[in-house]
């Protein structure tokens, strides 16, 4: 166990610098490159943040209206019928549509 957590104290920092050791062989400016991918990231999350918001907006409003309860009650037979834990039936219903909705930001 002690070999685990040395190799993952040591998983981070060798990443970093098999990435600046990789950038220094092929004559890559590391920084610049690093300053780009940054920059096109700060995008992407300005572009999801509006949905994100919407859908914690409209999570916690079914949360609050009781219908993801109601909803999780009329499901539980069936889901307990096939042993699967109820407590993962709000991400169950959750996650089609949140996928639906970062799909077109994927390019």
């Amino acid at each position: 166990m002690t070999i685990v957590n040395y190799l993952s104290n040591l998983a981070i920092p060798f990443t970093i610098l098999l990435i600046i050791a990789y950038g220094l062989i092929e004559k890559n400016k590391v920084f610049d490159t690093f300053l780009d991918g940054a920059k096109e990231g700060m995008e992407i999350v300005f572009k999801i943040f509006p949905t994100l918001i919407g859908l914690f907006v409209a999570i916690g409003a079914l949360r609050c209206s009781g219908i993801l309860d109601f909803i999780i009650n009329l499901i539980a037979p069936v889901v307990n019928f096939f042993n699967i834990p109820t407590e993962i039936l709000p991400l169950a219903i959750i996650r089609p549509i949140s996928r639906k909705c970062f799909y077109c930001y994927r390019k």
